[in-house]
């Protein structure tokens, strides 16, 4: 094991965002991170603007007039729990767009770092839009059924206070199945055994779920953030993922 990837392994998930910057400028994977770049600035860019414009307005709605004495407490929870939301939403809308390119950049990394061809399947737009596509709409059925309850979190008073918390978690474990499934997605790997697989390493994976979602919260940084979610997810499935017993991949 290099020093790179053994110093990548003991930071947990920092070591693995911190390769993903790392692995987008090497010679040989730049091109491949430049459609994802695009998409995601475009979508960014997007989300910043939808936010400057009617955040105030998102938030006047959610927060009843009965509840307006604790207005000063609420409205910072409520633009936090807005903030996380939408730059989520975008993410993934991101994802879905570039999926095909994902794969790609995730198969392209994995020859870089394992020095073998590209997995069977990966590699190549055609061979992986379908998949990728398909892949990316299970997530988003997935989120769905998870994103109602949080909602409804935000209208329950007492508890809303805890919905900022919620969402962030809930981003971060989706963040990291989001991009996780780029490279296992190459190699067959079914959306139950990519949950598994990440739910066995809770610290690694909301490590690394936590610093992109972050990212995505950082002006500019956040245009980043998907070139650098798959690199690093790809790093991360090559040395901690990969070789896991298969179960379950119906």
């Amino acid at each position: 094991m290099t020093t790179v990837a053994r110093t990548a392994r003991e930071m947990g998930g920092l070591g693995y965002w911190l390769a993903g910057w790392r692995l987008m400028w090497q010679p040989g994977l730049r091109r491949f991170t430049l459609i994802p770049l695009a998409i995601n600035v475009l979508l960014f860019a997007l989300a910043g603007w939808l936010l400057l414009s009617f955040a105030g307005g998102w938030v006047e709605v959610l927060l009843p007039s009965w509840l307006d004495f604790l207005y000063w407490l609420l409205m910072p929870l409520l633009l936090i729990t807005l903030l996380v939301a939408t730059y989520f939403s975008f993410t993934l809308v991101a994802n879905l767009i570039a999926a095909p390119f994902n794969a790609v950049l995730a198969a392209r990394v994995e020859a870089h770092l394992t020095g073998s061809p590209p997995p069977e399947g990966g590699g190549r737009l055609l061979a992986e839009a379908g998949r990728a596509i398909i892949d990316q709409l299970r997530r988003l059925v997935y989120l769905a059924a998870w994103t109602v309850p949080l909602f409804v979190l935000l209208f329950i008073p007492g508890l809303n206070l805890l919905a900022p918390a919620a969402w962030f978690l809930f981003s971060a474990w989706m963040m990291s199945l989001e991009y996780i499934d780029n490279p296992a997605g190459n190699h067959g790997l079914s959306f139950a055994e990519q949950r598994r697989r990440l739910r066995r390493r809770p610290a690694l994976t909301l490590g690394f779920g936590s610093l992109m979602t972050l990212m995505t919260l950082v002006p500019v940084a956040n245009f980043l953030a998907m070139p650098v979610g798959v690199c690093g997810a790809t790093r991360m499935w090559v040395e901690g993922f990969e070789k896991e017993e298969v179960r379950g991949k119906s």
